[in-house]
């Protein structure tokens, strides 16, 4: 009984992220869940059940999604098979971190290249987040201030359902006010199947998507290693990076095979690792099943499609901040920015790339990218992505070449 009031608590900690990220791209919103709940579990298995992290849908991937979905009629297949090629490439990685190690690789994905590229993700959604809350912008504002004020003020496990308190209060001011269309709710079974959907390719698509890999890498690892400290334990040793990357990944490939956003580590459920102090993953595991039952249940499918724009406006406004917030603090924190041009140069082309082309195509209707097709183009976190780590491998070329010294060095002094 005690596990389960815990899985209860760790599935409300996922629900709000993981539910506002289909309602922001498009995907259904119970395969989703679905996708949360079965990602979840075949992370465990490729962790052997070690691991108590929870997998919900991923926010790095929203504004790439939606390009996708611009681009090809909002016909998102395509983007599902961007997104399953975004997680091979996480197995890719597993591969290379199991051979290489964690250290060379994370040689391409330093402070002044992932923190820019957060930072990015975050800028570029806040605009179609204060889209949704201009369609009634008192309950967006109401649920904004609940949000950042129980975040700000609240103490213990009520910090974790900032999300879910904000968006409950702003539906029900929003019912008062009677902006809530209750008719796929009413209308929707108690029992029903997710609408899951089988993915198409496009090599366009995909290189519109998988770039954002080189942001959640770094992401994951951030993850891994919060989660570990947490647990007291080294989870980037035993069972290792490269399990947790392919965990991470076939959940991913899933996602995209049966309809649903690109999975990733949730941060919300470690913190609430912290405040329960229970690091049983059998807890995690025990929620994944319970959001695979929830998504079969059509009534509530139909009440996430009744929150009203401006509530989700106020709440994404809040959440993508916070993604931005992150983004800038890894760069500070790091100071990767002082007596450094080199890095200050990389910062800025990536902000520049990232923003830049995303905001002249939406607001100016100017397309600067990399022709992929007549309708499409690389450009804005992808294109960014790629010409910051390529430009960090030029510009910073003296730290790999540190290593290979250091490695020759090493291997003579062997040899003698």
């Amino acid at each position: 009984m005690r596990k389960a009031a815990l899985s209860i608590q760790h599935l409300l900690a996922m629900f709000g992220a993981t539910v506002l990220v289909p309602l922001l791209t498009g995907f259904d919103p119970a395969v989703a869940i679905f996708c949360a709940g079965v990602g979840t579990l075949i992370f465990h298995f490729c962790t052997d059940w070690r691991v108590p992290v929870f997998l919900g849908s991923s926010f790095a991937f929203i504004g790439v999604i939606n390009q996708v979905s611009d681009a090809f009629n909002g016909d998102l297949a395509y983007a599902q098979g961007g997104i399953i090629v975004a997680g091979l490439l996480y197995l890719i990685m597993s591969l290379v971190v199991k051979f290489i190690g964690v250290e060379k690789v994370k040689k391409y994905f330093p402070p002044q290249v992932t923190g820019a590229m957060i930072a990015v993700i975050g800028l570029n959604l806040i605009p179609s987040a204060l889209d949704m809350a201009l369609t009634y912008l008192p309950i967006a504002i109401i649920t904004l201030a609940i949000a950042i004020g129980i975040n700000k003020f609240a103490k213990g496990s009520i910090r974790q359902f900032s999300v879910i308190i904000a968006v409950f209060t702003g539906l029900a001011l929003s019912f008062i006010l009677k902006q809530v269309d209750t008719t796929a709710a009413s209308q929707a079974s108690w029992f029903a199947i997710p609408n899951f959907r089988l993915p198409k390719f496009s090599i366009e698509a995909i290189l519109m998507i998988a770039p954002v890999v080189l942001a959640t890498f770094m992401e994951h690892i951030g993850d891994v290693t919060t989660n570990g400290t947490v647990v007291g334990k080294n989870f980037i040793e035993n069972p290792g990076l490269n399990r947790t990357l392919l965990g991470d990944g076939l959940a991913t490939i899933f996602a995209g095979f049966a309809g649903g956003p690109a999975n990733t580590t949730y941060g919300e459920n470690t913190a609430l690792l912290a405040i329960t102090k229970n690091y049983d993953p059998r807890v995690l595991e025990l929620t994944a099943v319970f959001a695979i039952v929830l998504s079969c249940v059509g009534k509530f499918g139909g009440f996430l499609q009744s929150i009203p724009q401006a509530v989700m406006g106020g709440i994404s406004i809040y959440l993508f901040s916070m993604i931005t917030y992150v983004g800038v603090k890894s760069i500070r924190d790091s100071k990767c920015y002082k007596g450094n041009t080199k890095n200050i140069i990389i910062i800025a082309t990536i902000l520049i790339i990232g923003l830049g082309t995303s905001y002249l195509s939406t607001y100016a209707g100017i397309e600067i990218g990399i022709p992929l097709s007549k309708t499409s183009s690389l450009t804005g976190l992808s294109l960014a992505a790629i010409v910051g780590v390529i430009l960090n491998r030029i510009l910073n070329a003296k730290d790999f070449k540190e290593e290979s010294v250091l490695n020759l060095d090493n291997t003579v002094a062997e040899v003698e």
